[in-house]
């Protein structure tokens, strides 16, 4: 049996081993997925121990994503976001970051075209920051607005390596929005228990808007309730969940993951 994991502290909460097991088993492998609590001083013994127990791979979550950098063998795009979530220990111990193609595949899967279009990022966090570099590489042009808005300076001057990144504030948001295509949430807004909260309302967007919100919990959160009055098209965060999880499978297996799968285990497991 081949082992993979998810390590993180907290990390009782996550959705990747209901979601992996179930994919695992859809492709009839021998293979399971477990969550381990490790915290950031015990993170290079638990990668360096996983990797003599011979692991297939591991998922990385909050806090450990950025000291990864430092013990792991970090891919160009990793070393850009500043932040590994997926170990792979086939050739030593190479970190990748699967956030942002999570978020171009849920973009993609919805009938979402990336290059050329506007896209407005809401948050400059590490989330955002993944997005921001895929999204931007891809061919988008990216504003980032944050409440803060030098946090978004920072990110929009790292992105611009890449592709076309500029920043705001959150003044003038009605304005952002009427001139984007695409509109996403990669802050914690309108995340459980605080549910009745959007930084963005149905009067503020247009129909021709796809609106994609990372939060998964809930999965139709208030932002989306608005985007659907608005008649805009929506995306949850569900989908990033799965297609990052499905790009670590593919990096790990070299097989096809069965998204599908992977989307119901999550969506049941959340209902």
């Amino acid at each position: 049996m081949k082992l993979f994991g998810v390590l993180g502290n907290p990390v009782s909460h996550s959705l990747s081993p209901v979601m992996h097991n179930a994919a695992f088993k859809a492709l009839g492998m021998d293979c399971e997925y477990h969550a381990f609590r490790v915290s950031t001083e015990n993170l290079e013994k638990a990668l360096n121990g996983a990797s003599a127990l011979g692991f297939g791979g591991l998922n990385l979550t909050i806090p450990l994503k950025e000291k990864a950098l430092d013990i792991v063998k970090p891919t160009e795009l990793a070393k850009q976001i500043g932040a590994v979530n997926t170990v792979d220990f086939k050739a030593g111990m190479v970190g990748h970051n699967t956030d942002g193609i999570g978020a171009k595949m849920a973009l993609s899967h919805a009938g979402i075209v990336i290059r050329g279009k506007n896209v407005l990022l809401l948050g400059a966090g590490g989330a955002a920051r993944a997005i921001a570099f895929q999204l931007a590489k891809d061919g988008a042009n990216v504003t980032i607005a944050n409440r803060a808005i030098e946090r978004a300076e920072v990110l929009a001057r790292d992105v611009i390596k890449v592709g076309k990144a500029n920043a705001s504030g959150f003044d003038g948001l009605y304005e952002l929005i009427n001139n984007s295509d695409i509109l996403i949430n990669s802050t914690s807004v309108g995340m459980h228990p605080k549910i009745s909260e959007t930084l963005v309302t149905s009067d503020m967007m247009h129909k021709d808007l796809a609106v994609f919100d990372i939060v998964y919990n809930p999965q139709n959160t208030m932002l989306l309730r608005e985007a659907k009055k608005a008649g805009a098209t929506t995306i949850d965060g569900v989908m990033m969940l799965v297609f990052q999880g499905a790009e670590a499978f593919r990096i790990w297996t070299g097989k096809t993951p069965p998204v599908d799968v992977m989307e119901k285990a999550v969506r049941e497991k959340l209902a």
